[in-house]
């Protein structure tokens, strides 16, 4: 297997040709401060739900952004089981249980809204995620909650969604599947 990395010392491939990638000391510098936090085992260091909403500039000679968002979703990942596990010994399987269970349903309450009802939408002069595919994802993400259907953690982090005039709210869009993501790493 052919190694794509210009410095073998760095941990992802560089951006390739003149596309912009992740800066390289922002991504380096926020992998250090997670694994220092890892590492030390001090619940609350630093939560996967910081891990998820990391970002970073986009510059020429970046970072290839697909290998740095899947190594971010393996710390994440780690950081998800810890919680699970401090929160199983904390509160309890039972308690726990019914904490995620109870986040689940108040997801799925939201799905399960008529379409084109289930966000708040922005004004018709202002973009917002297009309503026609944040649909089709909730309600994909509506049947893994309530039948068990595929989706994985991954593919939902990973949704991108074009913006349309009128949209829906992006920030509830976003939240929401923020909380599907904590629901699927607490369950395991």
């Amino acid at each position: 297997m052919t190694d794509t990395r210009t410095d073998r010392s760095t941990p992802f491939p560089d951006a390739p040709g003149r596309k912009k990638g992740y800066e390289k000391r922002a991504v380096d510098a926020f992998l250090e401060k997670a694994r220092d936090a890892f590492e030390a085992d001090e619940p609350g260091a630093l939560r996967s739900t910081e891990v998820r909403s990391a970002s970073f500039p986009l510059v020429r000679g970046g970072y290839a952004i697909g290998p740095v968002d899947a190594a971010l979703g393996r710390v994440e990942d780690a950081f998800a089981a810890r919680e699970r596990e401090y929160a199983l010994s904390r509160l309890g399987a039972r308690a726990w249980v019914a904490e995620t269970r109870d986040t689940a349903q108040v997801v799925l309450d939201r799905l399960s809204r008529p379409r084109g009802g289930r966000f708040d939408r922005v004004g018709v002069f202002r973009y917002g995620y297009s309503v026609h595919e944040v649909d089709i994802v909730s309600d994909r993400i509506a049947r893994y909650l309530a039948t068990g259907d595929a989706i994985t953690a991954e593919q939902v982090r990973s949704v991108a969604f074009r913006v349309q005039r009128g949209g829906y709210r992006e920030t509830q869009v976003d939240a929401v599947l923020d909380a599907v993501v904590e629901v699927m790493l607490a369950v395991g």
